[in-house]
C-alpha cells in the first residue's frame, strides 16, 4: 500500500477508536514518525495530509531539513535528545516531545533564550521507571513541571510517554491510564487545565492509546512500512 493509503487506514482506525471512547476523532493529531525514511517519503506523507512529522535523530533531521523534506507540515522532535545537541533542535522544530530531565530543560531554556523564542515542549514520563530510558519518573513529574513553569523561553503543552516495549496489551493499557491520570492531575494543579496535548501510542498500540485519551499519536511503521536497520 502507498503512504497515502496507509495514512487513510490509520486515520480510519483512529476515528473508530475515538468513537468507541465517545470522543471526537478530530481531537487526535497524527504524527508520522519518519525515522529512516527519506525526503520523498516525508513529502508523500505531507501531500497525503499528515498532521505533523516527527524525527528521532538529530543528524537525520538536520540532513532532511537541508533537503526541505518537511516543508508544508509541522516538525516535531520525538526521540531522546542529548543536551549537547539541543542547539540543533531548538528553533528548528515546532515541538520537542521528549523533555525528560531538569538538565535538558535548562539547556533548552538557554538555547531558546539566545534565539529570543519560546520553544514548545512536552514533558516525557518514564511511566515504566526503566533505568535505561529517559523521562521524568511519575513521582518527579510535578517537580519537573514546576521547574519548566519558571522558564521564560519554554512552554509546556502536555505530556508524552512510551510504555516498556515488553509490556503486554493489558499492561500497556494500565500505563496509558496512569499517564492520563498524571496529565489530569498536573493540568489541574499547575496549568489551570490549559494543557491540551497527551502524546502516547505508536504503530502497535495507537488505537488503545486513543481509547485511553491520547490527543496525539506517533505512527511510523504503519505509515511508512518496516524500517531496515543496518
Amino acid at each position: 500500500m502507498s503512504i497515502a493509503e496507509n495514512i487513510a487506514r490509520v486515520r480510519a482506525n483512529i476515528a473508530a477508536a475515538a468513537r468507541e471512547a465517545g470522543r471526537d476523532p478530530g481531537e487526535v493529531t497524527l504524527v508520522g514518525a519518519s525515522k529512516m525514511n527519506d525526503a520523498p517519503a516525508c513529502r508523500a506523507a505531507i501531500a497525503a495530509g499528515i498532521d505533523a512529522l516527527g524525527e528521532n535523530r538529530v543528524q537525520e533531521m538536520t540532513a532532511k531539513l537541508a533537503e526541505h523534506a518537511y516543508d508544508g507540515a509541522p516538525l516535531h522532535f520525538i526521540g531522546h535528545l542529548q543536551r549537547n545537541k539541543a542547539k540543533q533542535v531548538v528553533g528548528n522544530v515546532r515541538l520537542i516531545q521528549s523533555v525528560g530531565s531538569p538538565e535538558l530543560l535548562e539547556e533548552i531554556e538557554k538555547t531558546a533564550g539566545k534565539l529570543d523564542i519560546v520553544q514548545d515542549i512536552l514533558l516525557e514520563v518514564n511511566i515504566g521507571e526503566e533505568e535505561a530510558k529517559s523521562g521524568f519518573a511519575p513521582a518527579a513529574l510535578l517537580s519537573g513541571a514546576e521547574t519548566a513553569l519558571k522558564k521564560e523561553h519554554v512552554r509546556v503543552l502536555g505530556l508524552m510517554t512510551i510504555p516498556p516495549a515488553e509490556a503486554s496489551r493489558e499492561e500497556n493499557l494500565q500505563y496509558f491510564d496512569k499517564v492520563r491520570a498524571l496529565f489530569l492531575d498536573m493540568n489541574e494543579k499547575l496549568f489551570h487545565n490549559g494543557l491540551q496535548v497527551l502524546s502516547m501510542g505508536m504503530s502497535g498500540d495507537y488505537e488503545d492509546a486513543v481509547r485511553a485519551g491520547a490527543t496525539m499519536v506517533r505512527v511510523g511503521t504503519a505509515i511508512f512500512g518496516s524500517r531496515h536497520y543496518t
